[in-house]
């Protein structure tokens, strides 16, 4: 059970990220995994992660609705849907040192992608690609959106376009992330997430996203994708540290 003061700098974290998140499109995420994996057993860190976005990415792809590229939602929801069969079928659940060093590899793990792939999520192979990947990685590490950046990087999409079909792909990615996990937490009697703290978490996700929406109307493309890749490495770098230190006192 989360103090009350737990609770407070729970909430304001979620604002902060949901801000982060409606801003970039990503890097929030990853800021409140590593907090809710410090916090609480991973299912549970896990679950109440995905609501929380399900939530901000939900609400954040209705005020950018316009901008939603449908096709590439489609093909992503096809690749994770793949991914998140084979993972419901073996019931894998990684350790918090895992799912830390996982999270902070990930961006280094994007940045390394060679630029002669070129990777393209409005090339529908690479959509599909981009949707069994990022689904494989959420399940194991919370979340995907440095990985999903690689694809959007170099589309050549208006910023609006990248956060709004970002958002609608992580909709149906923390659903099937909540899917997974919810069985996991009801299951377990030492693992629970309280309805005050969701609720908490709900009502800042949608104030951070409605916080930044105007932020994103005043910035420019280039500053977009230069703070994006700043935030993310940033954060990474922070969770491998704490990965590692984790993995070394097992």
């Amino acid at each position: 059970m989360l103090t009350l003061p737990l609770m407070v700098g729970l909430g304001l974290t979620v604002l902060m990220t949901s801000f982060l998140s409606g801003l970039f499109g990503m890097a929030g995420g990853m800021a409140l995994m590593g907090l809710l994996l410090l916090l609480l057993p991973v299912p549970s860190a896990m679950l109440l992660h995905g609501i929380t976005q399900f939530t901000s990415n939900g609400w954040r792809a209705w005020l950018w609705r316009r901008h939603v590229d449908w096709g590439i939602v489609g093909r992503f929801a096809g690749g994770a849907a793949v991914a998140g069969a084979g993972f419901s079928l073996v019931g894998a659940v990684p350790d918090r040192a895992t799912s830390l060093l996982i999270l902070g590899l990930t961006p280094f793990m994007a940045l390394a992608v060679p630029r002669r792939w070129a990777l393209d999520a409005t090339k529908p192979p690479h959509a599909l690609m981009a949707g069994f990947l990022c689904m494989g990685i959420q399940l194991l590490a919370g979340i995907s959106g440095p990985l999903l950046d690689v694809f959007f990087v170099r589309s050549g999409m208006t910023r609006q376009g990248v956060v709004a079909t970002k958002a609608m792909t992580q909709v149906f990615g923390h659903a099937v992330k909540v899917a997974y996990f919810a069985p996991m937490v009801a299951g377990s009697s030492g693992e629970t997430v309280e309805a005050a703290v969701i609720l908490l978490s709900v009502g800042m996700a949608l104030l951070g996203t409605n916080l930044s929406r105007r932020v994103l109307d005043r910035m420019s493309d280039a500053q977009f994708r230069r703070w994006s890749r700043y935030l993310v490495m940033g954060t990474a770098s922070v969770y491998l540290g704490q990965g590692l230190l984790l993995l070394a006192s097992h």
